[in-house]
């Protein structure tokens, strides 16, 4: 008999795993994401896609602006949900909803608990170097990440993938344990294990300031920053007093005052840094498209010599 399960999500990271649970056939009752949100320079109203999937299987949505609200509350104890299935919903949950379904709140985490807590996992990792990360179902408390563990899978991370290509293989890896998760709770065989909290590192949401580039740093360190702000908030450095988003590197081996182009030519935009150097692949001018850097280059000429500034935060 399949279980009642209301899904809270929001981003598209939520979506194969509501899709999961669809193909599986187990019986959503309802879907709770995050009210739309004005998107792109016209500020439309845009609904999550959570919603968006939702709707294409016809189950109600609630869009709570608190879901601790006693009205919300309410409407979900109505609903009897056997469990609730929880992905990058976006709000803390109170004790008085994870109360709710008898077989409790799994939430899926983007890392390998409980190294990285926090809003931000999956780019933190990145941008401290890990080689190694994954999911892990959780069975929700009143902490932050600290609930038993159900399911842990692990994949690598590659050297030169940045958050976005991290984020879709994570999604499509979190579905997976989700449904390993389901099936051993269908069997009476989850395990839930308690969490080592001096093990933890937090991950903490992410700000536009922190993807400032200090080319004072060694190459490595720099190129995992732009792999871990990349697509977003983007890690940058300012060209004539204008933001540089710095989107994709490589290492050099060149060397000079850190922040100085040592070449910007057709082989390529290299820039010093602590000790070696950085090649830029692709980036973005303030107010212009993100491009090759040779495509760049054409329209957009660099003396080398010039000095990439370290000192603004993003505008907008």
């Amino acid at each position: 008999m399949p279980l009642r399960i209301v899904f809270m999500g929001t981003p598209e990271f939520a979506c194969p795993t509501l899709q999961m649970l669809f193909d599986r056939g187990e019986d959503v009752i309802a879907v709770v994401t995050q009210p739309d949100r004005p998107k792109g320079r016209g500020q439309k109203l845009t609904p999550p896609p959570v919603k968006v999937l939702a709707e294409q299987h016809g189950v109600p949505v609630l869009q709570p602006v608190k879901v601790r609200a006693p009205e919300v509350i309410t409407t979900l104890q109505e609903l009897r949900p056997d469990l609730i299935v929880v992905i990058a919903f976006g709000q803390i949950l109170p004790k008085a909803l994870l109360d709710i379904p008898p077989k409790g709140c799994i939430n899926v985490h983007a890392s390998l608990l409980p190294r990285y807590r926090g809003a931000a996992p999956l780019n933190w990792c990145i941008v401290n170097g890990e080689t190694e990360t994954g999911v892990t179902t959780m069975l929700m408390d009143v902490g932050l990440d600290t609930g038993d563990m159900l399911v842990k899978k692990a994949i690598p991370i590659n050297p030169d993938e940045d958050a976005q290509s991290l984020h879709d293989r994570l999604a499509l890896l979190g579905a997976a344990a989700m449904a390993e998760t389901l099936d051993l709770l269908a069997e009476g065989r989850l395990v839930p294990e308690k969490q080592d909290d001096s093990l933890t590192n937090y991950a903490p949401m992410m700000k536009k300031e922190d993807g400032l580039i200090d080319w004072t740093k060694e190459p490595r360190v720099v190129k995992n920053l732009v792999r871990g702000f990349t697509p977003w908030p983007g890690a940058f450095t300012t060209l004539d007093d204008k933001v540089l988003k710095i989107c994709r590197v490589r290492e050099g081996e060149g060397h000079g005052e850190p922040g100085t182009v040592l070449r910007a030519d057709k082989n390529g935009l290299e820039v010093a840094c602590g000790s070696g150097s950085l090649f830029i692949e692709e980036l973005q001018l303030e107010g212009r498209k993100r491009l090759p850097v040779q495509e760049f280059l054409t329209g957009v000429k660099i003396a080398p010599g010039t000095v990439l500034e370290s000192k603004e935060t993003p505008r907008g």
